[in-house]
């Protein structure tokens, strides 16, 4: 092999280009186990982001069960997930553009079972040897300031078209369920439910009620969970015994109900729970009714392991992954979605019993040689008050090219969206896009994230916009301090929430040079009155009751205070985003760009909260290069399609 060639950072050419990152590239989610067939779903960027349903059957046959141009994908809490279940070798599914549930059944067209109206379903589950469905139904159709949600029955084989109705209400009067869960025999169900102003990983509610034989649901009793305790994961064993996850010892961990008493299985600290963003999460399922298989979390890397219910063992099971969800069990198999500082996310199956791992489906078949990929080591650094934060950092890494001596390279710190939520260090090709072409780059998982206790989640509560803006600015300071990076070429770049600590940082410390927020948020007080309900009273915890505290939303917007801005900026917005509206993003361009500061605005027709189709995902990604190639003087090795930059 040659030797490197001598250029400045950010000047390399890369294989890992935006074309090559979006072309063959699928998200990956949602498993599914049938016998010996596994059903995932791919959410495809060059389908334009449509969500199909595939399955593999045990000769290796992988097919799509959805066909064009259905989208299997809800919108319930605007988030989604849990969005198809399997019955009888076919499949229930919601359709995003109408958010009706649909059965398809072999190679049949789908057919709607829920009618034509502003009715939204997400986990949806299938009552034991019945022809009935049980779900989480959001009804946009009712009166009032927020849609409705309750868990509804459902008849399997209606057909919509014939008069059949929305579905029967079951559980109803609080503000949100989830998780609705029929134990074995068809006797119980469990269900998961919160009330504003909490979120689910703040407090929830596990109860458990009786399933009358005519459908309905009798005596129920909480057992589990409330406004200081997150449950997560309700689950029965195969004997019909309760499983779940709780933070009520300050960690995410397994606990089940016998005999009326509530027991943990495993106490460690580790968490085996995840923020329920989404519907339909598992991190542990059962290959007998003593023995579980589950993912835990600590440090942030994900790891897996076999855990004797009987007595509390835990057996840790090899596997080159540190990201592993989406877990489900049968036919004495464990299957899986993961992802490694070396491996791109895939689904999975792992035996148990021999711990060999087969590789069912890649996110992509990009095949990329290790001397371009930077691998990641997990950095805690000193922040404000005392604390240490958290992190991986990454170096810039290209087998072809060096750096002249003394250059240090640009930093782009990355601040994850939630902002409860976390980042990983599973191999990202949109992390190594910048890495292989000469940046550095710290993924932070500032305080507030999950996977390191409730006490570090909570750090966050009345804080947003100042723990995670310290945390990721002396991220950024500790690097450029160690002479990992060049404290002159420091940008920070996020998406949503991520957007938002984003414009905070550039506006109220001096520490980064240029910024990207992707789909951010400006505005605080504009977000509390203008977003949906899941999220409607989020901000009562991270920043203060509004209207009480308007003070405060004032004092952390970064769109009411542009004069303390004196940096450049790139905003990328999606024009049908629901979430963050496109308004927040519009204010602060304006903002910025009648302050004289070089700024450019980059809108998205067609895009919702996060970009889907591959055409934008590419144009964002080179777009953002351009920027800060303008912005720190260096000529990149792409050849992209300019950007108008105000004020430049």
């Amino acid at each position: 092999m040659s030797e490197p060639r001598v250029t400045p950072y950010g000047t390399w050419t890369s294989p890992i280009t935006a074309d090559a990152i979006v072309a063959g590239t699928v998200g990956l989610g949602q498993i599914a186990l049938d016998g010996e067939d596994v059903y995932w779903v791919e959410s495809r960027p060059t389908e334009g982001g449509r969500n199909v349903v595939v399955r593999r059957t045990p000769d290796g046959h992988t097919a799509d069960v959805t066909p064009a141009p259905f989208n299997a994908r809800t919108r319930v809490h605007e988030y989604g997930g849990g969005a198809y279940v399997v019955v009888d070798g076919g499949v229930v599914f919601s359709n995003d553009d109408d958010g009706r549930l649909y059965r398809q059944e072999g190679g049949g067209a789908p057919h709607p079972i829920t009618p034509q109206a502003a009715l939204r379903y997400a986990d949806v589950v299938v009552v034991p040897g019945d022809r009935r469905l049980i779900s989480v139904r959001e009804d946009h159709t009712a009166a009032g300031p927020e849609p409705v949600n309750t868990l509804v029955m459902l008849d399997l084989d209606g057909n919509a078209e014939q008069g059949q109705d929305g579905g029967r209400v079951l559980v109803s009067g609080n503000d949100f369920y989830a998780s609705p869960r029929v134990s074995p025999d068809g006797s119980r169900l469990t269900w998961l439910t919160w009330n504003h102003p909490n979120m689910p990983w703040d407090g929830a509610e596990l109860w458990v009620g009786e399933l009358a034989a005519d459908g309905s649901v009798g005596p129920s009793e909480r057992v589990a969970g409330g406004g200081d305790e997150s449950v997560f994961q309700p689950q029965w064993s195969p004997d019909g015994v309760l499983h779940f996850v709780s933070d009520r010892s300050g960690w995410w961990n397994l606990y089940r109900r016998r005999q009326g008493r509530i027991e943990p299985l495993c106490p460690l600290e580790a968490e085996f729970g995840l923020p329920q963003w989404v519907f339909g999460q598992s991190t542990y399922a059962f290959t007998a009714a003593d023995r579980i298989v589950c993912a835990f979390s600590q440090g942030g890397t994900w790891r897996l392991a076999s855990l004797a219910t009987g007595t509390g063992r835990l057996d840790p099971l090899a596997t080159p992954y540190t990201q592993i969800e989406g877990l489900q069990a049968a036919a004495g198999r464990v299957t899986f979605v993961a992802g490694g500082p070396t491996e791109l996310a895939a689904v999975v199956r792992l035996d148990p019993g021999t711990g060999s791992l087969e590789v069912l489906r890649r996110a992509s078949e990009l095949s990329i040689d290790s001397g371009y990929l930077s691998i990641p080591r997990a950095v805690e650094f000193p922040t404000d008050e005392g604390l240490t934060a958290h992190g991986f950092f990454y170096p810039p890494a290209n087998r072809d090219f060096a750096a002249p001596a003394g250059e240090r390279p640009p930093l782009l710190v990355l601040s994850h969206g939630g902002p409860t939520s976390a980042t990983s260090s599973t191999l990202n090709l949109r992390v190594q896009y910048w890495t292989s072409r000469g940046f550095a780059v710290l993924d932070v998982n500032y305080g507030g994230s999950t996977g390191y206790g409730r006490a570090y989640r909570q750090r966050l509560v009345g804080q947003w916009g100042i723990v995670d803006v310290a945390d990721c600015t002396n991220g950024a300071r500790h690097l450029a301090e160690r002479g990992e990076a060049d404290g002159a070429r420091l940008a920070i770049r996020g998406g949503s929430a991520g957007g938002y600590t984003t414009l905070a940082a550039l506006t109220f410390r001096d520490v980064f040079r240029a910024g990207a927020s992707h789909y951010g948020v400006s505005d605080l007080e504009a977000l509390t009155r203008d977003t949906h309900k899941f999220e409607s009273r989020y901000l009562d915890r991270l920043v203060g009751p509004y209207p009480e505290r308007r003070d405060l939303y004032i004092a952390r917007s970064p769109i009411h205070h542009t004069d303390r801005l004196a940096c450049p900026l790139i905003l990328f917005q999606g024009l049908e985003d629901k979430v963050v509206p496109p308004e927040q993003a519009v204010m602060m361009y304006e903002a910025v760009r009648a302050k004289g500061l070089p700024v450019a605005y980059v809108p998205f027709a067609g895009e919702q909260h996060g970009f889907r189709r591959a055409e934008n995902i590419k144009r964002s990604l080179e777009a953002e290069l351009y920027f800060y190639s303008r912005i720190f003087g260096f000529t990149p090795a792409d050849l992209v399609e300019p950007v108008p930059i105000a004020n430049l």
